[in-house]
């Protein structure tokens, strides 16, 4: 079984690494110390398992797991230091973790859990298990990881200024450019501050800061003009929602 350690303190992987070699079934296929260089070790090295840290500078160990993508990552431990509100999120959804300083008989467990569940090989349920890990333990963003074939990219929140659905996706528009996200608007939503977004149909979400112009159209909808000339167009379903926003 190839493990990837991941942490962006060199003491953490050594501590995790010494634990490891321990395993006469393990071979560690390298380290990494930042969320960016997991990205790329996971995409390159293909570990059957990642002891993944939490809390990393820059970007986060559930970073990691929406810029790789649950569908197409490895079985993961994740390490972190305790933190009540992720732990009732990984014990929910069953993810398994070992708490800072790591204690060998916890990591043990946590080891012939990940065991089990690679040679299961049901990769379906590890996806849908991120999935809903990333939903509770996530708190709101204060950036998207959009990703591609080969890059990730950043689009910081207070840089959006609307968005609408596309088949699977979202599209972002944002400070001039375009992303595409693979994320449903209600998802979306969720992940927003309600303060500053505002959702006006079931395909589109603007903010509100942006907002230049309200038009009244027929049937209780309306057209909003933002500052860059974009014209969007409400539902009567959120009539109510837009008529608060301009008492």
């Amino acid at each position: 079984m190839r493990v990837l350690i991941v942490d962006d303190e060199p003491i953490a992987r050594r501590g995790l690494r010494r634990l490891l070699d321990r395993e006469t079934d393990i071979e560690i296929a390298g380290e990494a110390g930042s969320g960016p260089a997991a990205v790329d070790a996971i995409r390159v090295l293909d570990p059957d398992l990642v002891f993944l840290d939490i809390q990393m500078p820059g970007m986060s160990g559930l970073e990691v797991v929406e810029a790789v993508g649950p569908e197409a990552m490895p079985a993961v431990v994740f390490v972190t230091a305790f933190d009540r509100y992720a732990l009732d999120a990984f014990d929910h959804n069953a993810a398994d973790y070992v708490l800072k300083p790591v204690d060998p008989d916890r990591f043990e467990r946590a080891l012939g859990r990940a065991r089990q569940r690679i040679a299961s090989g049901d990769r379906r349920d590890l996806e849908k298990r991120l999935l809903r890990l990333l939903e509770s333990a996530r708190p709101r963003a204060d950036r998207l990881i959009v990703r591609s074939a080969n890059r990730v990219q950043f689009v910081e929140i207070h840089d959006i200024d609307w968005v609408h659905a596309e088949d699977n996706y979202v599209r972002i528009h944002a400070a001039g450019s375009t992303y595409l996200l693979r994320e449903t608007v209600t998802g979306l939503e969720q992940r927003l501050d309600a303060a500053q977004f505002l959702r006006i149909r079931r395909s589109t979400i603007v903010r509100i800061d942006r907002i230049k112009e309200v038009r009244s159209l027929l049937n209780g909808t309306y057209e909003l003009v933002l500052k860059d000339g974009t014209k969007v167009v409400s539902s009567r379903r959120y009539r109510e929602k837009i008529e608060r926003l301009l008492n």
